[in-house]
């Protein structure tokens, strides 16, 4: 994933931008940059964030940078914000979002003349500069943003600075977020709706899916209307989403406790507690435990202060080394206890498995796992919450293959078991359970999940549970 923040004002906007952007640090742990435009020109800076926090690395350009606009981008892989020169003048650009016919449009772009992309350290094209190609195949930026939005296969979010504004332009379907902030001579654009409240900033609006905004620090202009149709990604309030973040009216906090609601209702076991693995398993726990009476517990505790995020890491083995090590026993809390544990989601199934185990070593009697969406059938292509070289990365694909062979695969085998009420389903489950060790394990159904949202289901993207575009 990554985060951004933005700022237009009649002021010095470097504060609010170093602090904007540095609330996005639960979105990645790899890059972070800052770009800002000023009466001296453009002023950029980019650092690497995996071993030092995003504060840390740009305390020293919160001093020397200045400016009246700027972006701020946190981001899992390529360096951006970019400054790119070009028939449109110079402006920064940075990108959230995911290419997934990146080739195609490469090979388009070189056959309009384009001679050369850099290669990034694994090989990859720079996702935001191949955007900037992109808007730089049209005569204006609109145009060119427009193009850039109905071309990319995937999903891309765009905010270019330039003399003049800052364009913010949605992705298409409105699978993420944009949030506008206002203050006294000041607009600000966001993932993360509450990245700004401690700036001073009011809740403005949220843009629509693929609208395009001009922003400055009198106004924000829409130069693009905002589609009808959206498709957002449910996973944002299940996992990805900061606890106190809003999307579409719905608080992250309240959706989980809805989820967890939701659970309790269909779920039989008795435990001595409930639990939730810290930290997005933690709301759902709680609104279990508040509908079913089972008093809440924290059996082990996350230790964070010099540990990034687990699924951040490239390798896998060090994914699960740092979720590991993060976890501290409480062991009075363990000892003897049946306990309902509640996690966002199963995804390849090693931490959970690994968790489980760790709570069965510090005396746990039973451990009833609770996930708080349903079994993930299909890696994402819209976002980069999921880059699995394979589908066979999921436990729940593993299992099938396990039990189907050489049909695996079919669509039809799939939707079988994605239904909650097949046998076939009954079965998947099961195999998890015995694979990880599990007392007992009941995922959440995707209908309770989307009721726990509380929108219209249509304007939500399921199609890691179930394939449906």
């Amino acid at each position: 994933m990554g985060g951004f923040f933005a700022v237009a004002s009649k002021e010095d906007c470097v504060f609010d931008l170093f602090f904007g952007t540095d609330y996005h640090s639960h979105l990645g742990t790899r890059r972070g940059g800052m770009a800002v435009y000023g009466k001296d020109g453009f002023n950029r800076s980019i650092h690497n964030i995996e071993n030092s926090p995003f504060r840390t690395k740009f305390e020293k350009d919160l001093n020397e940078m200045s400016g009246n606009c700027g972006i701020g981008c946190i981001s899992d892989y390529e360096p951006q914000p970019l400054l790119v020169r070009s028939h449109h003048g110079t402006y920064a650009v940075t990108t959230v979002g995911k290419i997934s016919n990146t080739d195609e449009i490469v090979e388009q772009i070189f056959s309009h003349g384009n001679t050369h992309f850099l290669e990034m350290s694994g090989g990859d094209i720079n996702s935001t500069e191949l955007v900037a190609a992109i808007i730089n195949q049209k005569e204006n930026i609109i145009e060119g943003i427009q193009y850039a939005q109905e071309l990319i296969k995937g999903s891309m979010t765009i905010l270019l600075l330039t003399p003049k504004g800052i364009y913010i332009a949605r992705d298409k379907m409105g699978r993420t977020p944009v949030a506008i902030g206002k203050k006294d001579e000041a607009f600000c654009a966001a993932f993360e709706s509450f990245s700004y409240l401690n700036l001073g900033y009011k809740n403005h609006r949220e843009l629509g899916p693929g609208e395009i905004v001009v922003m400055t620090p009198e106004s924000i202009v829409t130069v693009a209307a905002p589609g009808k149709e959206m498709k957002m990604c449910t996973f944002l309030w299940v996992y990805y989403g900061y606890p106190s973040s809003s999307y579409e009216g719905i608080s992250v906090e309240r959706m989980r406790n809805n989820c967890g609601k939701l659970m309790a209702k269909r779920d039989n076991v008795k435990p001595d507690v409930v639990a939730g693995v810290p930290d997005s398993g933690t709301a759902h726990a709680v609104g279990y435990s508040n509908e079913s009476g089972i008093p809440f517990s924290r059996p082990f505790i996350k230790y964070t202060p010099t540990w990034p995020r687990s699924f951040m890491p490239t390798m896998q083995t060090k994914r699960n080394l740092i979720a590991k090590m993060k976890l501290i026993p409480v062991h009075d809390l363990i000892q003897d206890k049946s306990m309902v544990l509640i996690d966002d989601s199963i995804v390849r199934g090693t931490q959970l498995g690994e968790t489980t185990e760790f709570l069965y070593q510090n005396g746990a009697s039973e451990v009833h796992i609770r996930p708080a969406c349903p079994p993930i059938m299909y890696s994402c292509k819209y976002l980069n919450f999921s880059r699995s070289s394979s589908e066979m990365d999921l436990i729940t694909r593993r299992v099938i293959a396990k039990l189907e062979g050489d049909r695996a695969g079919d669509e039809e085998v799939l939707a079988r078991y994605a239904d909650p009420d097949s046998a076939e389903y009954a079965a998947m489950v099961e195999e998890i359970r015995k694979e990880l060790g599990f007392t007992s394990l009941q995922f959440n159904r995707l209908d309770d999940m989307i009721d726990a949202v509380e929108i219209d289901p249509c304007k939500l993207c399921t199609y890691c549970w179930n394939g449906k575009e």
